[in-house]
């Protein structure tokens, strides 16, 4: 097995940045969602249902999409949850 050579540092630490991205991308978009309390993401939902009514789903879409758009990840995880917390509702 032969030695890791100084030729090959610069390829590790390129891996090591791309990985270390790759992490905190998944950490901003849906660990770090998962945080957020049911009870803050069901009053976003009524919330959300009171002022739009039947749009509240296309509403939260649109918040979604804004926040991917503006790469803001953490933003875009907790719309996310909405979406899915309106889905439910409306589930029979």
């Amino acid at each position: 097995m032969s030695s890791i050579h100084a030729d090959h540092f610069p390829l590790l630490a390129f891996g090591a940045f791309v990985l270390i991205v790759f992490l905190w991308v998944k950490w901003e978009s849906f660990i770090r969602p998962m945080f957020i309390a049911r009870v803050e993401i069901k009053r976003i939902v009524d919330e959300l249902v009171q002022q739009h009514g039947e749009r509240a789903a296309e509403i939260a879409c649109m918040e979604e999409d804004r926040a991917w758009r503006c790469s803001q990840n953490f933003e875009q995880g907790k719309w996310r949850r909405v979406r899915q917390e309106l889905r439910r509702r409306k589930a029979p």
